[in-house]
């Protein structure tokens, strides 16, 4: 019941469509940063592979000192 007297009371100071905007700005600014957060996370997974993959092939050691291959 108070939320609901709340929300009437921000639509008359604030106007109904000017709250609509300011959710659809939300709603905007949550999914990109959304999409950031996965590419973020993509190029470190990518990073890590790559780095897996040297360690593997030897051309990296553990300790990040590249060491020669004969």
């Amino acid at each position: 019941m108070a939320q609901r007297a709340t929300e009437k009371f921000a639509k008359k100071l604030l106007g109904e469509s000017e709250i609509e905007a300011v959710l659809q700005s939300l709603k905007q600014l949550n999914e990109e940063e959304a999409r950031i957060a996965v590419a973020e996370t993509l190029g470190l997974v990518h990073s890590l592979v790559g780095n897996v993959k040297l360690i593997m092939k030897g051309v990296r050691c553990l300790d990040g000192f590249s060491q020669l291959i004969f």
